[in-house]
């Protein structure tokens, strides 16, 4: 398996070294789907074969610390167990050496998001019996050092943990006295950055760090581990109050500076539309992302959290999605907005020049827990592009090709805009019903735009001629829209 990863990479190289084969203004197009990748065989073959033929530039897979190190229920590590050493007989790499190989087989590029929780002895606590409490920035960087030693000829991103605003992934979120809560997961990860950044940067210098992967909502803080609020979280992060005034007191007393490639983040909307806020200040769904951008500009201004280049953190929306009813009526949207609002979606991703990446999450609904009767039933994500036996959703038939026509209220001039995946130089034909209304020329990510009036309304799509045939976008209904009235 180590000789298949070093051919597979081999093949992966010319891509790496070219830069984004299919990236738009450099936004890349990602899928994650941990589990049809990590379970391999057939199914995984196939799967990654349609990925590649919709222009995927890369795959998300989360390295789990509890699912590759040995003792997972044990509060010391094995004894004779050497955690920096790849090759020690103990790890467990089979699942995710199967999958590294397969993608860069099929030059989509592997993401490694190196995570916890790990196993009970990776705590600094292990006697409370919960290895999510506090987990060894020591112990985590040789995880780490052990990872990328074993992946660096096949891989050039790394993302630092899943979602440390949640506590499912990363405790405590706060320390609580009385009715006031203090964030103690962001020092926590600030830590946990720091040593594994470092192992990085040592064994792959060329590779790029992502910071963040932080969840879009959180609750207010009553609990010690309810959920952190992604904004607060960053603020703490970057030792800053809500006034952005530095903090040296307390995780903040002695914190050197962390810096990064980019910052990761999960705008997933829920039910909200792509440009519709959020509603809590301190939340940030993709409609409020010039909000964390403009958090993170003021926060890396204190100093301690900052890119690795220029002056301003590039995003990676490394998880996005929205869940479909069915199956899940809780929080899921009809399969038909669900095809609409993720080509709107890609749209908005692309028109921001700071967003570098955007993964489709996932590609292929959870099951439902059939045995589970109440809310508990959808405890998974139905944000698949197929449902849970196989059946495309509406979503799958526009990923390929996004099409999306932005009408301001007021303006008659519209933007249209279109995405042909795989990427590279393509002529599309915009059509008005039957009519050709413009030919444009594709950028080399497949991304093109024309200004049109649009004075009426109308039905648009856009085509392009391939080797089997003719393609065509899904069709979109158009009108002008009224100035807005100016509110009292």
């Amino acid at each position: 398996m180590r000789r298949l990863i070093v051919l597979a990479a081999a093949l992966l190289a010319p891509l790496v070294a070219a830069g984004p084969a299919h990236a738009g203004r450099g936004m890349q197009t990602g899928i994650a789907d941990d589990a049809i990748l990590l379970a391999g065989g057939q199914d995984a073959a196939d799967e990654v074969v349609a990925w590649q033929q919709m222009g995927v530039d890369v795959a998300r897979l989360q390295v789990r610390w509890v699912a590759i190190a040995p003792g997972a229920a044990a509060t010391r590590a094995p004894a004779g167990f050497h955690p920096r050493d790849p090759d020690d007989p103990r790890y467990d790499w089979g699942d995710l050496d199967r999958a590294v190989a397969l993608l860069a087989f099929a030059g989509i590029r592997p993401v490694l998001q190196i995570t916890g929780s790990g196993p009970l002895w990776s705590s600094r606590a292990p006697g409370r019996g919960n290895p999510r409490y506090k987990p060894d920035p020591a112990k985590f960087a040789d995880f780490t050092a052990a990872v990328v030693a074993r992946y660096r000829t096949a891989v050039s991103r790394y993302e630092v943990w899943n979602e440390p605003n949640q506590p499912l992934w990363l405790q405590p979120q706060f320390a609580c006295a009385k009715r006031t809560c203090t964030p103690v997961a962001p020092d926590l990860y600030r830590d946990l950055y720091r040593a594994a950044s470092r192992e990085i940067r040592a064994l792959d210098p060329g590779a790029q760090v992502l910071m963040g992967s932080l969840g879009p909502t959180g609750q207010n803080p009553r609990a010690a581990n309810a959920v952190m609020r992604p904004l607060t979280f960053v603020r703490a992060l970057g030792c800053v109050d809500s006034r952005y005034r530095r903090i040296r007191t307390g995780g903040c007393a002695r914190a050197a500076r962390i810096t990064a490639t980019g910052f990761a983040y999960h705008p997933h909307p829920v039910r909200l539309r792509p440009d519709q806020p959020s509603p809590n200040p301190d939340d940030a769904a993709l409609g409020s992302l010039g909000r964390l951008e403009t958090v993170l500009d003021r926060t890396t201004r204190a100093g301690v959290i900052g890119p690795s280049t220029g002056a301003r953190f590039p995003l990676f929306l490394t998880e996005f999605g929205y869940q479909t009813s069915p199956p899940d009526p809780l929080a899921g949207i009809p399969p038909g907005r669900q095809a609409a609002w993720l080509q709107w979606s890609a749209y908005r991703a692309w028109r921001d020049p700071r967003v570098r990446e955007m993964t489709q999450y996932a590609w292929r609904d959870e099951p439902l827990r059939t045995r589970i009767s109440g809310p508990g039933r959808y405890a998974g994500w139905q944000s698949g592009l197929l449902f849970a036996d196989g059946r495309a959703k509406p979503a799958l038939s526009t990923f390929r090709h996004p099409f999306w026509v932005d009408v301001q209220p007021g303006l008659r001039m519209a933007t249209f805009w279109g995405q042909v995946r795989p990427g590279g130089a393509t002529t599309v034909r915009l059509l008005r019903g039957g009519t050709v209304i413009a030919t444009v020329r594709t950028d080399a990510g497949g991304a093109w735009t024309a200004h049109r009036l649009v004075t009426a309304r109308g039905t648009y799509h856009f085509e392009y001629d391939t080797p089997e045939g003719v393609s065509r976008s899904a069709s979109q209904t158009v009108a002008p829209k009224p100035r807005l009235a100016r509110q009292p």
